[in-house]
């Protein structure tokens, strides 16, 4: 099942722009590793999902992973082959907004070698270049 809010106040949103950089949630917290995106986009809720399944297979139970974004835009599209006017169509998915250097996913309880390679096999799945971070010890 793909993440999604259980309800929202509006059930259309504008598309609006991405400007600037992440400065929140752009730090590992809760796990060792994690992944940063480098650019800005909308990255879908099954796109989450898919990399969600494909680090979870990695790790087999060994690791956490931990999920930092939430798609919580709704996205709108019109029918195929529909004249010019009639308002805007209805939601067709929900999408989370990035900005660059927001971390995506973290991961917890494996070794360095093992998170590089779990999150080269997520990174394949995201529509936005991605970088792998360490956390830092301050």
């Amino acid at each position: 099942m793909a993440l999604m809010p259980k309800r929202v106040k509006h059930r259309k949103s504008q598309r609006g722009r991405i400007k600037g950089n992440a400065t929140r949630g752009n730090t590992v917290v809760f796990g060792d590793y994690g992944i940063q995106s480098l650019d800005a986009g909308w990255i879908k809720a099954t796109t989450i999902e898919a990399g969600r399944i494909a680090a979870q297979q990695y790790v087999r139970g060994q690791g956490k992973l931990y999920i930092r974004i939430f798609p919580d835009k709704s996205v709108t599209s019109t029918p195929l082959e529909t004249r010019m006017g009639k308002g805007k169509g209805e939601p067709d998915f929900w999408a989370a907004v990035v900005k660059p250097g927001t971390i995506l996913y973290e991961l917890s309880g494996v070794t360095e070698q093992q998170a590089k390679v779990c999150f080269a096999r997520l990174a394949s799945k995201m529509p936005v270049k991605v970088r792998f971070v360490e956390r830092r010890s301050a």
